[in-house]
């Protein structure tokens, strides 16, 4: 007969057996998977390696293309702005970007009127207000301001009469102009400083784009101010850093809508050597009735004016 004992111990080696092919196969499959993760690491290991070479690669392209530019560049400017002004206007900008093109523009043979360094205040929403009503208080005696209400073209229109030259002419007299600029400065919208002589061509420079909520209402400010600036005077050229085409750069909010800004020439990469030279272009095709959009973002015509 089968006594229980047989029974304990028959019972006992199924589980036994259960127990080692269990183990026997999550080892097989841990095996397998730790296999399987190895390969999918070196992959990707190789992946990353290739990625970086193409990387230093592409950077070395770039500083190569950049030391080119800024070595022929004057000899390309040379001679394409004879006798004329410009004035700059910074808002967000590398010093290193504004000390460049008035450097080239120099070259160019045109003559840096000065420079109107704005602050950050005057694309903040919540001084939007604010600015709206300085630029009524301070503008100048028969001086308009054009029908738009943001405070980017209000802006835009104030300082056209203290930087730009209309028909040859100044449109305030110094003591106005040093009004404005003070009332700007005291209320914080502009850096203390020299004020610009009035000049027959505007540069408006930027950085790239803006962040938080609220940065596609801040590009709009200098990109509507611009516009403005453009019509105020023989022309006008908006430039910002690399990435300044996107939706919320300068560049970007005046592509976006080029029927408004069809005479404003831009540049969105500034801060490379062929983005300056493009600058100094695009002041001369402003001189020659003609606007274009300049630099390797989105909506660019091309690299360089023709």
């Amino acid at each position: 007969m089968i006594s229980l004992r047989y029974h304990a111990v028959s019972i006992a080696a199924v589980f036994l057996a259960l127990a080692v092919g269990v183990f026997l196969g999550a080892s097989g499959l841990s095996d397998r998977v730790l296999a399987a993760v190895s390969t999918t690491r070196d992959d990707l290991g190789s992946q990353v390696d290739r990625l970086t070479v193409q990387r230093d690669s592409l950077l070395a392209s770039q500083a190569s293309a950049d030391q080119f530019a800024a070595r022929i560049g004057p000899s390309v400017v040379k001679g394409l702005l004879p006798g004329q002004t410009v004035a700059l206007v910074t808002i967000g900008a590398s010093a290193a970007d504004r000390d460049a093109v008035a450097t080239l523009i120099g070259q160019a043979g045109a003559t840096t009127t000065g420079t109107l360094a704005l602050t950050d205040a005057v694309t903040d929403p919540a001084r939007a207000d604010q600015l709206r009503e300085l630029t009524a208080q301070l503008l100048p005696a028969g001086a308009q301001l054009p029908a738009a209400a943001d405070p980017g073209s209000l802006a835009g229109g104030l300082l056209s009469s203290v930087v730009a030259l209309r028909d040859g002419r100044a449109q305030a007299d110094p003591a106005q102009i040093q009004a404005v600029v003070s009332g700007l400065a005291s209320a914080g919208f502009v850096t203390p400083g020299a004020v610009p002589a009035p000049a027959n061509l505007v540069m408006v420079v930027t950085g790239s784009t803006f962040s938080g909520p609220d940065a596609g209402d801040a590009a709009a400010v200098p990109a509507r101010m611009a516009t403005e600036l453009d019509r105020g005077a023989a022309g006008a050229v908006l430039v910002g850093r690399t990435g300044s085409a996107a939706a919320t750069g300068a560049v970007g909010v005046a592509r976006a809508d080029r029927t408004a800004t069809a005479g404003l020439s831009t540049v969105d990469d500034v801060d490379t050597g062929s983005g300056r030279v493009a600058a100094v272009l695009a002041l001369r095709e402003q001189l020659d009735g003609k606007a274009g959009a300049y630099g390797s973002g989105p909506k660019a015509d091309a690299s360089v004016p023709a």
